[in-house]
């Protein structure tokens, strides 16, 4: 009996961009003169349904990078910003809970002002679902949790147009505007709530033209900054925001809390990008905008939603402009490399390309 020797060649896209070859051997033994041919005729987009290549996608499977996590869902599959809070709706997060600091507490005359002048008091009933926005920012990245995973993938293939799976760590993050290559170390201040307001951007067909066209922004050679770093900045000014109850009267008027959140997040981000450009900021600039913006964003938080409801209505009829009109003479180009970006939540300095953190 003759053993003729049948060799399997994949490509397997990793996480830089770089193609990696897989090749697996096996051995068919010839009692049917036309197996083997018949086999070659199979088209390779049909070959997953035979078990073959079942078999080695399930032992790669088994023997993941240190970067991801092990997952049970379908490799490849998106998530949705409404299924990913369905999951922090079901799970315990009680010891998570037991951190929040619901309102900032007043004493002084700043009580008395308070009182005075606003912002109201947010209404009893919408007190549980704001207090699970800030439990939210309280809970990090779960190596164990498949969804946390499942979130990442989301955002990478939301920002990059990637079809594949990339490692849960790994220099593709800093491309992202990561200090580093894992996102978790990035969280502190914001906590996984900066990773559902990144999801709730790239997921909602009205934001994702906006979410994308401040990731190319990000990647301008004079204007760069690092995308999720600045995003987890903006998430915790919303969280203070939330916190010192300056979008209480909009969630009071709305009766709700979390869609409030998130497009106070989206026009916070929308406004710093269209400063960013027109003004022509560079990342030497970023602790000066980002604290002048969450001026703005407690102040007005209602001037910041109607410009987003304004822009999104643009974008459906395919008019937006992110940029605006009218630009400042003076670039400071030549000074965006090698500097600091500052931000405003409370992060550990970590190495980001060439900038650092304080």
């Amino acid at each position: 009996m003759s053993e003729k020797i049948c060799s399997f060649h994949a490509e397997k896209e990793l996480g830089d961009g770089q193609v990696e070859s897989v090749s697996a051997g096996y051995s068919l033994y010839d009692k049917d003169s036309g197996a083997l041919a018949a086999f070659r005729r199979i088209p390779i987009s049909e070959l997953k349904n035979h078990g073959i290549l079942q078999a080695l996608t399930a032992e790669t499977n088994g023997l993941q990078s240190s970067g991801s996590w092990t997952s049970s869902e379908q490799p490849g599959q998106l998530i949705s910003f409404g299924e990913a809070l369905q999951h922090f709706q079901t799970v315990d997060l009680s010891s998570f809970k037991k951190r929040i600091q619901p309102t900032i507490r007043r004493t002084g005359l700043a009580a008395l002002r308070h009182c005075l002048f606003g912002p109201p008091k947010l209404h009893q009933g919408l007190r549980e679902e704001r207090d699970l926005v800030l439990t939210i920012a309280q809970c990090g990245l779960d190596r164990q949790d498949p969804m946390h995973g499942r979130v990442l993938q989301t955002i990478y293939k939301k920002l990059t147009g990637s079809k594949f799976d990339c490692s849960l760590l790994g220099d593709h993050w800093e491309d992202l505007g990561f200090q580093g290559a894992n996102p978790a170390t990035d969280l502190r201040g914001a906590g996984f709530l900066a990773l559902l307001h990144l999801l709730y951007l790239v997921m909602d067909s009205k934001t994702l033209l906006m979410a994308q066209e401040i990731f190319r922004l990000s990647h301008h050679h004079i204007q760069q900054f690092p995308f999720c770093l600045m995003s987890v900045n903006i998430t915790c000014i919303a969280i203070r925001a939330l916190r010192e109850e300056c979008l209480s009267r909009e969630c009071n008027r709305q009766q709700k809390v979390i869609p409030v959140v998130n497009s106070f997040y989206a026009a916070t981000f929308l406004h710093l990008a269209h400063v960013w450009r027109t003004q022509q900021k560079t990342i030497l600039d970023s602790g000066f905008v980002l604290k002048d913006l969450e001026v703005l964003a407690k102040k007005s938080p209602r001037r910041l939603l109607k410009t987003l409801d304004i822009y999104l209505a643009r974008v459906s009829k395919g008019q937006a402009s992110l940029w605006g009109a009218q630009k400042r003479s003076g670039s400071q180009g030549s000074r965006a490399k090698d500097l600091t970006f500052t931000g405003v939540c409370d992060l550990q300095p970590h190495p980001f390309k060439s900038t650092g953190l304080i």
